[in-house]
């Protein structure tokens, strides 16, 4: 089996599609470094993320289809599903050896599934700025943690920069360990050693929560539970526009509504 390895980064995987075309080869399995176990198998092949290769795959692209289809592929790439580089690799050749336009052509499976996963990608995307909640910290910075499905902070971080320019903020992924300060000029990528919030309930540590902090959330407890009107509690459509996973991070979701 050929198995080419990379830094599970957009930059590298373009670059990947850069050396295929070079070698004139493609991989049968695509994999990140830090995933490979050398006990089953080993790499055949190392991709070096290169800027210029990555550009000049993302400009060759941007020539055959559109914006919204480049987009699209970039969404597809943040569902992190398995063997997802495959899929992608295989619509961009569809792109490259087509001689017309395949962006509509959904009677091939490949970009049928790609449309599909990017649409799931989309509406999780969406969910975020409604599901997410700050907590104060002593440093004056507002902290909001999740677990999303797919990796969702390269679509939203933009909508939270504009949205609370006038604040100190921290927004963190913690299924993949990453995250983003704002410092109220711009927003830098961070990373923790610790976690800062309970496995559980989400909330951050007692130690480093703003005075206030607990006080306010049992407000906004207490205001969501009387606005709440118990007969018409609907538990089906609830989980369904809200679910289940976020609510670890939803204050008002530890009233056990």
């Amino acid at each position: 089996m050929d198995i080419w390895v990379y830094d599970k980064t957009f930059k590298g995987f373009l670059s990947l599609v850069f050396d295929c075309y070079e070698l004139k080869t493609f991989p049968e399995k695509i994999t990140g470094k830090d995933d490979v176990q050398p006990s089953v198998f080993h790499a055949d092949y190392e991709v070096i993320s290169d800027e210029c290769k990555a550009k000049r795959v993302w400009n060759g692209l941007k020539k055959r289809i559109s914006d919204s289809s480049c987009h699209m592929l970039f969404h597809v790439f943040l569902s992190e599903l398995p063997d997802i580089e495959l899929l992608i690799l295989r619509y961009i050749k569809n792109v490259f050896e087509s001689s017309v336009n395949v962006e509509m052509n959904f009677g091939n499976n490949d970009i049928l599934e790609m449309l599909k996963i990017a649409r799931k990608v989309v509406r999780e995307a969406q969910r975020i700025p409604m599901f997410v909640r700050f907590q104060k910290t002593a440093d004056e910075i507002y902290y909001a943690s999740f677990d999303p499905r797919y990796d969702l902070l390269p679509l939203v971080i933009k909508h939270f920069e504009q949205r609370f320019a006038d604040q100190k903020w921290i927004i963190y992924d913690t299924r993949r360990n990453y995250g983003f300060y704002y410092d109220l000029k711009k927003a830098s990528e961070i990373t923790f050693t610790e976690s800062l919030t309970n496995s559980l309930t989400g909330a951050i540590d007692q130690s480093i929560m703003d005075k206030d902090e607990q006080l306010f959330q049992e407000l906004w407890k207490s205001y969501f539970k009387s606005m709440c009107i118990k007969e018409r509690i609907n538990p089906k459509l609830h989980v369904q526009l809200l679910p289940r996973r976020f609510w670890k991070y939803l204050i008002e979701k530890q009233t056990g509504l």
